[in-house]
């Protein structure tokens, strides 16, 4: 079994203006598409190749724990942006982050710091303990909150291949702009049902 790239929840050209279908023609069908490729060509007629992408995160090291990792990072990546997102979450989504980081900007202030603070590459998480206490996690490169035993529910791509093409070096200016796309019904969801890639 070989593991597959999902298709966009929307086409190339609907994060625009956060990030142009250049961008996205270069994150989504060249980056995204290599760790699949990579990943295919580490496991092909190994036990990994018939577990689930998830599992593989979970139970590599080296090479094919990082395009494992990555392939799911950016699956899940996706559905955290939406055309219609941004705005405000639902009640009760706010009364959860209201609980764990005292008020909705609060949190913004300290997701966006973690995302601009991150030193090199990797991915800013909103991420969920076994007892449903949540927490940011700035973690390098393809690390992922699925390897500490929690549950992603959010995440931002501060690899620079995420928006080096429309923002050069700003990257503040992207995570800024983030914000304006956040997926909210996507995040609500991940804090009951965990992601299936």
């Amino acid at each position: 079994m070989s593991f597959k790239q999902p298709e966009l929840p929307y086409d190339l050209k609907a994060l625009s203006p956060f990030v142009s279908e250049e961008q996205m023609s270069f994150h989504y069908g060249k980056h995204h598409a290599a760790y699949f490729t990579n990943l295919n060509g580490l496991v092909d007629g190994k036990a990994e190749s018939d577990m689930p992408l998830k599992e593989v995160v979970l139970k590599s090291e080296g090479p094919v724990f990082n395009n494992a990792a990555q392939a799911w990072n950016h699956s899940f990546f996706w559905h955290c942006m939406s055309p219609s997102g941004g705005g405000a979450p639902s009640a009760d989504l706010v009364t959860h982050i209201e609980r764990d980081f005292g008020s909705f900007d609060d949190f913004k202030s300290q997701f966006s710091t973690a995302a601009a603070k991150l030193f090199g590459s990797g991915w800013a998480w909103l991420a969920m303990d076994s007892a449903g206490k949540l927490e940011i996690m700035a973690l390098s490169n393809a690390d992922t909150p699925l390897r500490h035993g929690k549950e992603p529910i959010l995440t931002l791509d501060v690899w620079e291949h995420a928006y080096y093409i429309d923002y050069r070096n700003q990257r503040p200016k992207f995570i800024e702009g983030f914000w304006d796309v956040v997926n909210w019904d996507f995040v609500k969801q991940s804090l009951g049902t965990p992601f299936k890639e």
